[in-house]
Parts: structure tokens; sequence; C-alpha cells
């Protein structure tokens, strides 16, 4: 009898502990609302088409991505348009990097004061290993804001789900805006 409710009084506290932990899903449930609140804090206008190369991109001109979840994409500068990125080139790229709460820290690697050498990786490849210093970047976010900048020189502004950040990011189910600049592509 004493051991059926020793083992009756782990099961209930077992249960008790795993009913107020933090699941993945309610997690997920936070992030989805802090990029919610994001939103409406800062006023963004979504847009849910992709606008034209000619269009003039307003402050708070944000491209919800199609699909993907929260991902949302604002077009700083357009560079240099003589050169398009293709997949396998070799992007450098500085940033900066906050998260969606009031206030934010912000982790600056936007000159060499900050970060002797720039970020590197292949456009195109999230997986992987590279040779030399350049390496391969498995954020799906990232490649999507290389993607729709298309060029040397353009910036550009996105908030990254953690499902299509690092995966530091994917763990921790920590949403982060970023802000990007292609300083070169090498092909």
């Amino acid at each position: 009898m004493k051991r059926t409710f020793f083992f009756l009084l782990i099961a209930i506290t077992l249960i008790g502990t795993g009913c107020n932990s933090n699941t993945y899903s309610k997690l997920r449930n936070k992030e989805d609302k802090l990029i919610k609140n994001y939103i409406k804090r800062n006023n963004l206008n979504i847009l849910t088409e992709l606008p034209d190369t000619n269009y003039v991109w307003g402050e708070k001109d944000y491209y919800k991505v199609a699909g993907y979840d929260d991902l949302y994409f604002h077009l700083r500068q357009r560079g240099e348009t003589s050169y398009t990125v293709k997949v396998n080139d070799v992007v450098v790229a500085r940033y900066k990097k906050f998260e969606l709460t009031e206030n934010p820290d912000t982790l600056n690697y936007w000159t060499t004061l900050d970060q002797a050498s720039p970020y590197e990786f292949y456009y195109g490849i999230t997986s992987g290993t590279a040779s030399g210093h350049t390496s391969i970047c498995e954020s799906i976010g990232w490649h999507e804001a290389v993607r729709l900048m298309k060029h040397p020189r353009a910036e550009c502004e996105i908030l990254i789900p953690s499902k299509q950040g690092f995966s530091d990011d994917e763990t921790s189910v920590t949403p982060y805006v970023y802000i990007i600049q292609i300083k070169q592509i090498k092909h």
C-alpha cells in the first residue's frame, strides 16, 4: 500500500511538472504573439505581394514572404544592379541583430570595429561543409533576404522567426530582426 501511494505521488508530481513546463508548442505560440506585437507596435504595413523592382519602399512597408510563416522583408537599399546573386556565389555581408522586445539589445557586426571580418557564406546552400573561411549559412531567412535583395550593396531589414533562423534561434525559439547589407558577392 505504501509503495502504491509512493508511486502515485511521484506520478502526480511528474504530471504536474510536465503541465507547467514550456513545451515547444507553448514557446511557438509565445513567439507568434511576440511577432504580432512587434508588427502592431511598429505600425508596419504588411504587403502580401512582392513589389516590382521599381517600387519605392515606404519606411514601414514589409513584404510577408510567400511560403513562410511570419517571415517579413523590407528593402532599405536596392544596391548595385550590375550583378544578380546566383546559387553558390559567396555572399559577404555585415549585419545588426536584435530581439523583438521593446528596447532590445543590438548585436552589431556592421564595421571592422564590431567584427574584424564580415560574415561570408555560400548563397543557396544551407547544409554541408565548405572549404576555407567561407561557411554554410543554415538560416533560410538569410537566404531569402539575399534572394530578395539580389545585388551587391543592397540592404534590408528582415524579421525572421526561429524556424527560419540559425540553429541556436530555433533551439531557443527566439525570433530576431536583422539588418543585413551585402557588401560584396564573389562568383
